[in-house]
C-alpha cells in the first residue's frame, strides 16, 4: 500500500509518478477523504483535550468529596459526541484504507520511461544461441516424438492449459526443481520453507494480487475465502505479516517450491501451445525480507541468483530492465530474465525479480526493529521466481535437441537423471 504521508505532503509529484505506470490519481476524491478525515480528527483531539480537562477538574472535586453535576453533564455529552464522531470516522477510514488499495506502488526513479514490453530496455545478455544445422522441433513435437507429453489426456482430465508429463519428461521436470532447490541452498544461503498452497484472501490482499486482480485467481468454493496460491511469493511473503523482525535476524533469505495456479483471465489465444502459459505449473520462488535502506543491493543480488541457474544450465538468456508502463502492480522495479526459444527465435520470460519496497510491507503490518531504535519500521520485500521450472523445461527442451529429436541432458542434471542424453524410444 503507497504511503499516505506522501499523498498528503507531496500529491502532484506521486501523481506524475504513477502516470508512468497508466495510473490516473483521483486527486479530488483523495482531498475530500482526506479533508473530511482531518476535520474529524481535530475536532475529536480538541473535545478529547476538552474532556481530559473537566474529567481532571472531576476528580479534584471528587476527593475532596464535592460533586459538580453540570461538570459530570457535560463531561458525559462530550463523551458521547466523541464516541459517534469516532463510528463516523471508522468507517471513512475505510473508505480511505480501500481508495488506496486501488492505488498501485510508485515506480523508482531510474525505472525506464515507457507504455509496453517494447519500452523495455536491456541491461545484459549472456550466452550463446544455439546454431542448428536441420529443422527443430519444438517441445510439444519433441514430447510427443517421445510419448512423454499428452495435452489430450490432460484435456481430459482438467481441460486446456494442463499437461500430463510422462517418463523421462516427468523425470527432467523433477530434476530441474530439485537442482534449482539445492542450488540457492548451497549457494546463495536461502533457507527453504514449505507452505500451504490454498491462501486466503487476507493473504492475497497483503502481496496485492487482491483486490485488484481476483479475475486471474482461482477461488475456492465455500465461506473461508479460500483460493489456490498463483505464486509461492503469497503464502511466504505472508510469513512476515504482523511481526516485528530483529535488525541481527535480516536479511531473511527464503526459497520455495510450489505450484503455481492462475486463470489466465484475458490471455485467451495466447500462447495457448503447449506449455507456455498453463493453468497450473511449479516454480522455485526466492523472497528476501531486508532493511529499508538494503532492497536494491537485495534486487540486484536476488536478480544474479536467478541468473546462475542459467548460466548452469547453459541456457543463453537476457536480462531486462522493465518500463515503468510494464511494471506490476505492487513493483518500484523489476528486471525479467529471458531465456531463449529456439522454435519462437525469441527471448522469453522465465523470471522476474522484483523490489516492492514497503509497499506490501505496510498492506501486512511487517517490520523490524533496528538496534539504536525501539520504532519499529516497515520492513522491504523483494522477490523473484527462481525459475519457473515448466518454462525452465521448454527451453531446455528445445536448446538441447539433437536432429534425431534426442535431447542432451545439461552437466548440471546428469546427476539426477543418472543419463546423458534422452533417446528416442
Amino acid at each position: 500500500m503507497i504511503d499516505q504521508k506522501i499523498l498528503r505532503t507531496d500529491i502532484n509529484e506521486v501523481t506524475k509518478l504513477l502516470l508512468r505506470k497508466g495510473y490516473i490519481l483521483n486527486i479530488e476524491n483523495w482531498n475530500k477523504l482526506e479533508q473530511k478525515r482531518a476535520k474529524i480528527q481535530v475536532k475529536n483531539e480538541n473535545q478529547q483535550a476538552e474532556l481530559n480537562s473537566i474529567s481532571k477538574e472531576i476528580g479534584i472535586l471528587k476527593s475532596q468529596g464535592d460533586v459538580n453535576p453540570s461538570l459530570e453533564k457535560e463531561a458525559s455529552k462530550l463523551s458521547k459526541f466523541i464516541k459517534d464522531r469516532n463510528k463516523v470516522l471508522d468507517s471513512l477510514l475505510d473508505e480511505i484504507k480501500n481508495f488506496l488499495l486501488d492505488v498501485p506502488n510508485v515506480p523508482d526513479s531510474d525505472v525506464p520511461l515507457g507504455d509496453s514490453e517494447e519500452d523495455n530496455i536491456l541491461v545484459r545478455q549472456s550466452g550463446k544461441k544455439p546454431e542448428f544445422n536441420f529443422k527443430i522441433r519444438d517441445h510439444v513435437e519433441l514430447g510427443e516424438l517421445h510419448r512423454s507429453l499428452d495435452f489430450d489426456a490432460s484435456s481430459e482430465i482438467a481441460g486446456s492449459r494442463f499437461v500430463v508429463m510422462k517418463n523421462n519428461f516427468a523425470k527432467l521436470h523433477r530434476a530441474l526443481i530439485q537442482f534449482m532447490m539445492d542450488f540457492h541452498l548451497e549457494f546463495h544461503g536461502y533457507t527453504e520453507v514449505y507452505v500451504p498452497y490454498i491462501i486466503s484472501g487476507q493473504s492475497l490482499m497483503g502481496t496485492g494480487q487482491l483486490p485488484k486482480f481476483e479475475e486471474d485467481l482461482f477461488k475456492l468454493e465455500g465461506s473461508n475465502n479460500f483460493y489456490l496460491t498463483p505464486t509461492a511469493e503469497v503464502p511466504v511473503t505472508n510469513l512476515f505479516k504482523d511481526k516485528i523482525l530483529e535488525s541481527k535476524d535480516l536479511p531473511i533469505k527464503y526459497v520455495c517450491h510450489t505450484p503455481c495456479f492462475r486463470s489466465e483471465a484475458g490471455s485467451y489465444g495466447k500462447d495457448t501451445r503447449g506449455m507456455m502459459r498453463q493453468h497450473q505449473f511449479e516454480k522455485v520462488e526466492l523472497v528476501q525480507a531486508v532493511e529499508e535502506g538494503d532492497s536494491n543491493r537485495a534486487l540486484e543480488e536476488l536478480t544474479l541468483h536467478a541468473e546462475a541457474i542459467l548460466k548452469a544450465l547453459d541456457m543463453p538468456y537476457r536480462v531486462v530492465s522493465l518500463c515503468a508502463g510494464d511494471l506490476g502492480f505492487s513493483a518500484a522495479k523489476t528486471y525479467d530474465i529471458e531465456v531463449w526459444v529456439p522454435s519462437q527465435n525469441t527471448y522469453r520470460e522465465i523470471s522476474s525479480c522484483t523490489n516492492y519496497r514497503d509497499f506490501q510491507a505496510r498492506r501486512m503490518k511487517a517490520r523490524w526493529r533496528s538496534n539504536d531504535s525501539n520504532k519499529p519500521k516497515l520492513i522491504n520485500t523483494v522477490n523473484g521466481s527462481g525459475l519457473a521450472a515448466g518454462r525452465a523445461l521448454l527451453a531446455l527442451l528445445e536448446l538441447n535437441q539433437l536432429e534425431d529429436g534426442s535431447i542432451v541432458i545439461p552437466k548440471a542434471l546428469r546427476k539426477y537423471m543418472n543419463i546423458n542424453t534422452l533417446e528416442i524410444n
